[in-house]
């Protein structure tokens, strides 16, 4: 071995003693924690990524470890990303996050205070979800004020940060208001942003619900408006569900994009792509997704696919095609193992493929 080596590898090894402490400190600190829990809640989700011509082999492992403990009033939250990802067999990066951390309490016997870390989701997702696909999924830094009664349900929300000189980095405000009431659903969600001093942009989203023929058939409708900018943008998504038998269920609908585009923001489910959402992505604008799909149970075993076509209606030459397949395996009562195969042309000639095998346990 030449001399020359050996600083590369105590580098390495020096990489590999902090990222073992680190995960070491924080394993410590959340036994700590679990010894006065009152609940403790684990998961472990291992995909391998065999995208393209099938030559590709990345695995991304992550542990997710949580406890929560309190009282009668009050309540604490405290969970884990443990993230290890190895990428066609080279070096293995190793990374470890708050997922949520957050404290609970009763605000004068009418609300409910959260203050922390939270991972939030309303309605249909668009604005504001979790996006459970990603390695690191979305969270939000804030407080929110939760108002249940018999009316309606309110969420009152606001995240406020600012810079060294004072100015304003970060002030959002957002409200939720949901309702359900035999066989209807509603969800309105409206959020107002603004950052470094900017304006404040608006994005209000509405979510319903109607379940008819006795449960068989779902329709769903959600209408999504954006302000950003001085420019107006929407989106709207109807679709309906019809349920078969107890095992197989139907699935049809369009996505649609305005003429003035829609902003989606980065604390959606929708923000991204396959890889980094696991789902078809933005929709620019003009463009109309008409989607068709399906699921079927077989005891362990469980089927689904959907089709997407994209176009434009002011470009009569754009299409876009896109087949997601699943199918899943139920291994135990805590794990199960599934494949997908994903194939989209992206408006192009040349089909890109996607495939991920995904085993999660729960205990």
């Amino acid at each position: 071995m030449s001399s020359l080596s050996l600083p590369r590898i105590n580098l390495k090894l020096n990489k590999m003693k902090k990222n073992l402490r680190n995960i070491l400190a924080l394993a410590l600190g959340l036994m700590t924690t679990v010894s006065f829990a009152q609940d403790m809640n684990v998961d472990s989700r291992t995909r391998i990524d065999m995208s393209g011509d099938g030559d590709k082999m990345s695995t991304d492992q992550r542990v997710t470890v949580g406890t929560t403990w309190g009282g009668d009033n009050w309540g604490i939250v405290l969970s884990s990303d443990v993230n290890y990802t190895t990428n066609d067999g080279t070096n293995g990066t190793l990374n470890a996050n708050v997922y949520e951390a957050y404290a609970s309490t009763d605000l004068f016997g009418f609300a409910t205070m959260n203050i922390g870390r939270q991972a939030l989701s309303y309605g249909s997702g668009v604005f504001v979800g979790t996006n459970d696909w990603a390695a690191t999924r979305n969270t939000t830094d804030g407080m929110t004020f939760a108002i249940d009664n018999d009316l309606v349900g309110l969420d009152l929300g606001l995240n406020s940060q600012s810079n060294d000189d004072g100015t304003s980095s970060i002030d959002n405000m957002w409200l939720n208001a949901s309702k359900s009431q035999g066989d209807w659903s509603a969800n309105l969600l409206y959020l107002s942003l603004g950052s470094n001093g900017a304006d404040a942009n608006t994005a209000m989203g509405l979510d319903f619900t109607y379940s008819a023929m006795g449960g068989a058939l779902d329709l769903n409708v959600s209408y999504n408006t954006t302000s950003f900018d001085g420019v107006d943008g929407d989106m709207m998504d109807i679709s309906g569900t019809y349920t078969v038998n107890d095992d197989m269920s139907l699935t049809a609908g369009m996505a649609s994009v305005g003429e003035d585009g829609f902003t989606y923001l980065a604390s959606g489910n929708m923000t991204g792509d396959w890889m980094s959402h696991g789902n078809l992505g933005q929709l620019a604008a003009n463009e109309e997704n008409l989607y068709v799909g399906g699921s079927y149970n077989m005891g362990d075993f469980s089927l689904a696919a959907t089709m997407s076509t994209v176009t434009n209606t002011e470009d009569d030459n754009y299409e876009r095609s896109a087949t997601d397949i699943s199918v899943g395996y139920s291994l135990t009562d805590n794990a199960s193992l599934s494949y997908r195969m994903v194939t989209d042309n992206n408006g192009t000639d040349t089909d890109a493929t996607y495939n991920w095998l995904t085993l999660t346990v729960t205990p």
